[in-house]
């Protein structure tokens, strides 16, 4: 049903309208008594050996990526599809538009997207109304940003103000210091810049109450800098590592829109974030929890970024071609070789 939906009516609207119209859709069914059962029913994987990690519970190591529901707005739906967690965002301080459109385009020929989206956010506020709501069972993962015109001087006060604000409805909070759309934000990722952020935003749980911290890093990082990030996360106390963000590589694309600006992601990011991976497994030694996110299509891909050394994984992009039934199809079998700790 879906590939007929895709191929006669999703794939004629523009890739933003395509997404909003998913928004409205889950949104939608996220209200009718009934809406989410007929989605556990239809979509939802079969139970599997659950996992711990961050001291939390999850049911798969399977979790919907940041970017796709930004103002966590869909939660019941989305749960109902089978995630076993949810990253909302990347979530400001203030309401912003983000960059002009058009500013998502799909490459079918690589089973990839390029995104320049610039943070579109409904503000701090707006996302807390909606997160009050969740009355859901999974993890809940918050990525926060700064605003565009908040300037790096000054950047931290932006994440810790999203931190604060939301601390009451996150299990954990994924710093977004790699998106390549928002001017000079990757900046972020040096060491002094990284060190400032991380120390204030650690004093702050401290203050509020621990909860895991986790940053997300670009694809494009040469070996010394991700070390260096690697370094920095650990002396700071942070639980863990996205890996990663979009690239800005062009590499291999065949797609008649390859040459946008923007972040690719899906399939020609797969090699890429599962090497990086690996390095950051041998690299931190156990001390990192990683989430891998990048390329995932199948179950295949699930299993290629755990063995690399991920504990759990995230998509996004394989969820937007696949469609409802993704979570079903990536499912591993009974049982995987995860411990329980999440550890191999």
């Amino acid at each position: 049903m879906y590939p007929f939906l895709y191929r006669h009516l999703l794939s004629r609207l523009d890739a933003e309208s395509a997404h909003n119209a998913a928004i409205r859709f889950f949104q939608a069914m996220g209200r009718i008594p009934l809406g989410c059962a007929l989605l556990r029913r239809l979509y939802a994987p079969p139970p599997t050996a659950p996992i711990t990690a961050f001291g939390l519970r999850f049911p798969h190591p399977l979790g919907l990526a940041g970017g796709f529901d930004k103002r966590a707005a869909c939660l019941p739906a989305l749960a109902a599809l089978g995630f076993g967690h949810i990253e909302v965002g990347t979530i400001t301080p203030r309401p912003q538009m983000g960059n002009p459109r058009p500013r998502l385009f799909r490459l079918p020929a690589d089973e990839g997207l390029i995104n320049r989206m610039g943070f579109p956010s409904p503000g701090m506020d707006a996302a807390a109304a909606n997160l009050e709501r969740w009355q859901g069972t999974i993890p809940i993962f918050i990525s926060v940003g700064k605003n565009k015109e908040t300037p790096l001087e000054t950047a931290a006060d932006d994440y810790r103000a999203v931190l604060r604000r939301l601390h009451p409805y996150g299990d954990a909070f994924t710093v977004n210091i790699s998106s390549p759309n928002t001017p000079e934000l990757r900046r972020l990722q040096t060491p002094t810049h990284l060190a400032a952020l991380l120390s204030a935003l650690r004093g702050d749980l401290t203050l509020l109450g621990d909860k895991p911290l986790l940053v997300k890093i670009a694809p494009d990082l040469a070996l010394p800098e991700l070390d260096t990030v690697i370094d920095l996360a650990i002396q700071h106390g942070v639980a863990g590592i996205v890996a990663t963000n979009t690239t800005l590589s062009r590499e291999g694309l065949v797609s008649p829109l390859a040459g946008e600006t923007g972040g690719v992601s899906g399939r020609p990011l797969r090699a890429q974030s599962t090497a990086i991976i690996r390095h950051i497994h041998r690299t931190a030694g156990g001390r990192l929890t990683i989430i891998g996110v990048g390329g995932i299509f199948t179950a295949d891909d699930v299993r290629e970024k755990l063995d690399a050394g991920a504990t759990l994984v995230q998509a996004y992009t394989g969820f937007i071609y696949r469609g409802l039934g993704f979570v079903k199809s990536t499912s591993l079998p009974i049982p995987f070789d995860k411990t329980s700790d999440g550890k191999k």
